[in-house]
């Protein structure tokens, strides 16, 4: 009695935010550490299941780094990165195309859709969704992102699928660009006005002290970044994490989340729960 009276009160608790978020938009940033085993990757279809159930039309941006150099490893090429990120020529970019679109974009789609979910694995070639620029000469083939065209993702969320989108855009010369996965995210979250892009990352959001868990900050106003940036708050990788973050509220998406991928339901708990358990960038 005591269990079925704790998810009574549970449903009651997360009622205002299921209405909150009927008929929203909800852009999703999966990779790294929510990848790394078969429980969470589980647990994160799970919850985007229950997330399309009540309402909520998600979008999905993912990752693959790890799979991109286990790729290149096997194809006798060594992955070099400079400033975190990848080297990229012709045939790297051809291997990270292969590995995101037809390896993990399918993994995700098969998964779903053995739940009994309808969803589509594209990247940003695909209806001319994100078309990009070289980021600069030394990384080669990297893109930054010139524009994001919704038509076919909203094309598809309309017709009930959720799109499993690979962070590869293109230019007009026939040129392929691998795309950071947060940067993809966040820019197909502001081209859509979504109401919350979630990214999921490998910390449990920003601490005043790396080095002490319970020093999370809950919650931090665009405006007050740049100053956590100068005392060292966020530092290192995790600046253009916020950077994603910051640009995708400017380009008119009402909330962000960094939360934890080795935390199982984490964006459940987040959008549906009083407790915050990540960091949310308004």
């Amino acid at each position: 009695m005591m269990v079925d009276a704790t998810r009574a009160e549970l449903l009651i608790e997360a009622l205002p935010y299921i209405r909150k978020y009927e008929n929203k938009t909800v852009v999703v940033k999966y990779g790294g550490n929510a990848m790394v085993s078969e429980n969470l990757k589980d647990n994160v279809m799970n919850d985007i299941i229950l997330m399309t159930s009540i309402g909520i039309r998600v979008v999905l941006v993912h990752g693959g780094g790890p799979d991109i150099s286990d790729m290149m490893k096997k194809l006798g090429k060594e992955p070099v990165f400079v400033d975190g990120l990848r080297v990229t020529d012709e045939e790297t970019v051809d291997i990270a195309q292969m590995v995101l679109t037809g390896k993990i974009g399918k993994d995700i789609v098969k998964r779903l859709q053995n739940k009994g979910v309808k969803s589509v694995g594209i990247c940003g070639l695909d209806g001319g969704c994100i078309k990009a620029s070289p980021l600069d000469e030394t990384h080669g083939l990297v893109g930054k992102i010139r524009k994001v065209d919704t038509t076919l993702i909203t094309t598809l969320l309309d017709g009930g699928f959720i799109p499993i989108i690979s962070p590869i855009g293109y230019d007009d010369e026939g040129n392929s660009y691998n795309i950071n996965a947060d940067s993809a995210a966040s820019a197909v979250a502001g081209a859509l006005k979504a109401e919350t892009l979630m990214i999921m990352t490998d910390t449990v959001g920003i601490l005043r002290d790396v080095h002490d868990p319970s020093s999370l900050i809950s919650r931090i106003y665009v405006s007050d970044a740049p100053q956590l940036m100068e005392e060292g708050v966020i530092a290192g990788g995790m600046i253009p994490k916020v950077n994603c973050c910051i640009e995708a509220i400017r380009m008119g998406v009402s909330k962000v989340f960094i939360l934890d991928g080795r935390q199982p339901h984490s964006m459940v708990m987040e959008l549906f729960t009083d407790d915050c358990i990540g960091t949310m960038f308004i």
